[in-house]
């Protein structure tokens, strides 16, 4: 291989080793979240509000605290009645509740969370949300667990 790579012009050497380098990048940046991703982030905002309380795992989301912001994941926290106590991305949607604010669709998808909240304690809500990245609205599903008067969410968009 080193005796191919000494024959080729350096400007061949300079545009193979430029397309590794791109498509390298590419590939992970067309990786998708995983729905292994969003259970692990909700799974780290239950074992924190154990070890801290409510009130701590609240403040530290509130406060971009990056255990609970990777990549395009990271950790919410609703109340019961659909109000959002928790957000590291949108601040200005703490204290608000949009229970009845439907998405691209018309599906009330966070009714949907309050009921599988409720009955279940954890899954899966599927739904149509414009991706901050992309500026499209995409099929968004969200991992929630309940934990008392409170819902734990992490969402993914989902691969095309």
């Amino acid at each position: 291989m080193h005796i191919i790579i000494q024959r080729m012009p350096r400007f061949m050497v300079l545009f193979f080793a430029s397309m590794v380098v791109f498509f390298s990048f590419s590939s992970l940046a067309d990786a998708a979240d995983s729905p292994t991703d969003a259970i692990h982030m909700t799974d780290k905002g239950m074992e924190y509000l154990q070890k801290n309380g409510k009130d701590a795992l609240i403040k530290e989301i509130n406060n971009k605290n990056p255990d609970f912001i990777q990549g395009d994941i990271y950790l919410y926290v609703r109340s019961m009645d659909g109000t959002i106590l928790a957000h590291p991305i949108n601040q200005k949607l703490i204290g608000k509740n949009m229970i009845n604010l439907p998405d691209a669709q018309g599906k009330i998808y966070r009714k949907d969370i309050i009921e599988l909240a409720k009955s279940k304690g954890k899954g899966w809500v599927d739904y149509q949300y414009n991706n901050p990245v992309t500026k499209q609205i995409e099929s968004k599903t969200t991992y929630i667990v309940r934990n008392g008067d409170i819902i734990l969410e992490a969402g993914i968009y989902k691969p095309k």
